[in-house]
C-alpha cells in the first residue's frame, strides 16, 4: 500500500498552509524552518499585516510589485445627484455631502456595482494601491512576501496578489504562513491548499486558539495534523489533549527549549544552526508529505 500511495502525485506541488489561532504561538517558526530543509521550497508570507518571515529567511529581493485594487472616481459634471450608488453600497463607502459625492476608500470592497448602476455614467474605476508583493530567494528557498500599506483595512487583495504570483515559481512545495486567527485573510489564504498544519501551544488558551483554526479547517474541508510548541516534558498539554479527542495527527512536538528561542529571537533559523533541529523539520516534512500521499491514495480509491 505505501508504494501505492507514492505512485499516486498531486497533480501539481503540494501546497500547505502554516495556521494558529492567535499570534506568537510559532507559526512562522515552523514555517520558515519547513521551508529551510525542503530544497526548492517556496515561502509565501500571507501575514500581511506583519510579514516577518523574511527577517528570518534574509532573502535576496527583487523589486516590489504594487498591488492596486479599482476604486470609484467621481465625474462631477456628469454626476447628477440621483444617490443609487449611495443607496447601494453596503459597506457605507460612499455619501454626498453638500450635493458632493464622497468615497470613503478604508471602507470600499472595490465590487464595481457602484459603476454599473450609475445611470449617468458618472463613475469610473482607477488603480489604487493597496500594497506589494515582493519575490526573493534565500538559499535553495524561494520566497513570495506580501506586504499592505499602513492604513489599508483589508489584506485580501494583497494574499490574491500572492496566489497569482505563486504560479509564476516552479516549486517542489509551496508553504503559506498564514494570518493568525480565522477571519477573512486567513479564508483567503487557504484557498486551493492540500493540507493545513495547526500550530498550538501546551495551554488552556492555546487549545482554545487550537480549536478555533480547527472548526476553520474542517467546516473548509481541509485535512489537518496539528504541531504542538513550547512543550514542557511531564507537564499536563491541553492541546494534546484536544488532538487526542478528536482524532487530529500530531505532526511533530517542539520543546520549550532556551537555545531555540535565543536562535529564534535573533532572527535565525534554528535548523540552518543545530542539526538535533534540521533532523526534527526534516521528520516533520517527511510526516506532511506522508499525510499529503495519503490523501491522494483515499481520493484515488474513492
Amino acid at each position: 500500500m505505501a508504494r501505492q500511495m507514492e505512485e499516486t502525485p498531486l497533480a501539481h506541488a503540494p501546497r500547505i498552509a502554516v495556521l494558529s489561532g492567535k499570534g506568537g504561538t510559532g507559526k512562522t517558526l515552523i514555517a520558515v524552518n519547513l521551508a529551510a530543509v525542503t530544497p526548492g521550497a517556496l515561502y509565501v508570507d500571507c501575514d500581511v499585516e506583519e510579514p516577518d518571515g523574511a527577517l528570518f529567511l534574509e532573502p535576496i529581493e527583487e523589486m516590489a510589485v504594487p498591488v492596486e485594487v479599482p476604486a470609484p472616481h467621481f465625474d462631477p459634471d456628469r454626476c447628477t445627484g440621483c444617490r443609487i450608488c449611495v443607496d447601494f453600497c453596503a459597506f457605507n463607502a460612499l455619501a454626498f455631502i453638500r450635493d458632493v459625492p464622497m468615497l470613503f476608500e478604508e471602507t470600499c470592497h472595490s465590487c464595481g456595482g457602484c459603476v454599473k448602476l450609475c445611470p449617468a455614467e458618472a463613475i469610473v474605476e482607477v488603480g489604487s494601491r493597496v500594497g506589494e508583493t515582493v519575490g526573493g530567494v534565500s538559499g535553495e528557498v524561494h520566497t513570495l512576501i506580501g506586504r499592505m500599506d499602513v492604513g489599508i483595512a483589508s489584506g485580501v487583495p494583497v494574499i490574491r496578489a500572492l496566489e497569482r504570483r505563486e504560479k509564476e515559481v516552479d516549486a517542489t512545495l509551496t508553504i503559506r504562513d498564514c494570518p493568525p486567527g480565522n477571519g477573512c485573510q486567513v479564508m483567503e489564504a487557504l484557498k486551493g491548499v492540500d493540507y493545513c498544519i495547526l500550530v498550538a501551544e501546551p495551554t488552556i488558551f492555546g487549545m482554545q486558539n487550537l480549536a478555533l483554526v480547527h472548526e476553520l479547517a474542517m467546516y473548509l474541508g481541509y485535512p489537518c495534523g496539528a504541531v504542538l510548541n513550547k512543550c514542557l516534558e511531564g507537564e499536563e498539554n491541553p492541546s494534546e489533549a484536544y488532538c487526542r479527542e478528536r482524532g487530529i495527527p500530531i505532526l511533530a512536538e517542539i520543546p520549550f527549549d532556551r537555545q531555540l528561542g535565543k536562535i529564534n529571537g535573533e532572527g535565525g533559523v534554528v535548523a540552518r544552526k543545530v542539526p538535533d533541529y534540521r533532523t526534527r523539520f526534516t521528520e516533520l516534512a517527511d510526516r506532511i508529505r506522508v499525510a499529503l500521499a495519503a490523501r491522494v491514495y483515499e481520493g484515488a480509491e474513492a
